[in-house]
């Protein structure tokens, strides 16, 4: 099983006219809300620090973007950028979640929004470091609350009742021996619900001379999620174009949101940290896998 990549790839590349984000667009997060496909994605540019571009579209593959950031950097704790977005939709809000980067922290922070202009801004959430790929479930879990987050190597769950106090750390999944996951793992976009489970895009890294990023399925139990069911053997897409291969960090596909669209998944990813673009699968092909 494998994503197929879109004709029109890569969907778009840095922009030199904009000096925020003119070396380096990628790792964009992706929502659906009926009408439009919201976009935000990790931008750099000569200043070489994160921020955050806003992008929408009719169809999912041409996008309009904004001329300026529409979320940046306010405090010491982002010195460096926000990066990785990830976007649930809960309680009539949008929250994304993102890695808040500077000398003395890699922490998962969160923000909210409805527009995705504005933006409250909860700060750091998860008090370790460094602590990245955190991606909240888009119902609660049990009456609880559930984030996905990555204390390395391993994939994480924290719980709470309130979306700021997070506690009872529970491990799920962890990298495999002489598998394409290796190295280390983490999410990728919110899993999505189905009949068979939770299906949950997540990323490898293969050990190698220079390390590679994969993409994988996971399959975990509607009711419990910390049961993984299923995994992906053989990674759904990794690093064959030139500009997938080549570019500011080589050898990476590394998403941040899958989309459930008609009768397919799309799931947007960024492209050796240079280009974002766009990858998908029919539900019935998954749906095949899932009950192989």
């Amino acid at each position: 099983m494998k994503l197929k990549r879109h004709p029109l790839n890569p969907l778009f590349a840095p922009n030199p006219m904009h000096l925020w984000e003119s070396r380096f667009v990628f790792n964009p997060a992706v929502v659906y809300d009926g009408e439009l496909f919201h976009m935000l994605y990790r931008a750099q540019g000569e200043d070489m620090v994160s921020r955050m571009g806003y992008a929408v579209s009719l169809d999912g593959v041409h996008f309009n973007r904004m001329e300026r950031p529409v979320f940046e950097p306010q405090h010491q704790n982002e010195l460096y950028g926000v990066e990785d977005p990830r976007l649930t939709f809960l309680n009539g809000r949008y929250y994304m979640c993102y890695t808040a980067y500077s000398p003395k922290n890699i922490s998962v922070a969160m923000a909210s929004t409805k527009n995705f202009i504005s933006w409250e801004r909860y700060g750091i959430i998860l008090p370790e470091s460094p602590n990245k790929d955190a991606a909240l479930f888009p119902e609660k879990i049990n009456g609880q609350y559930v984030l996905i987050h990555r204390l390395e190597p391993d994939i994480w769950f924290a719980y709470s009742d309130d979306l700021l106090h997070w506690s009872n750390y529970v491990k799920i999944a962890s990298p495999r021996k002489n598998y394409w996951d290796n190295l280390k793992i983490g999410a990728g976009g919110p899993p999505l619900k189905t009949p068979y489970g939770w299906l949950f895009l997540y990323h490898g890294v293969q050990d190698d001379a220079r390390p590679i990023y994969r993409l994988g399925f996971m399959l975990l139990d509607l009711n419990d999620p910390t049961k993984v069911l299923k995994r992906s053997e053989e990674p759904i897409l990794e690093p064959e174009e030139t500009w997938e291969i080549f570019g500011g960090v080589p050898n990476v596909v590394f998403s941040d949101a899958m989309v459930e669209y008609k009768d397919q998944y799309y799931v947007y990813y960024g492209a050796a940290d240079n280009y974002i673009a766009l990858a998908t699968i029919s539900k019935e092909e998954v749906f095949k896998w899932i009950n192989e």
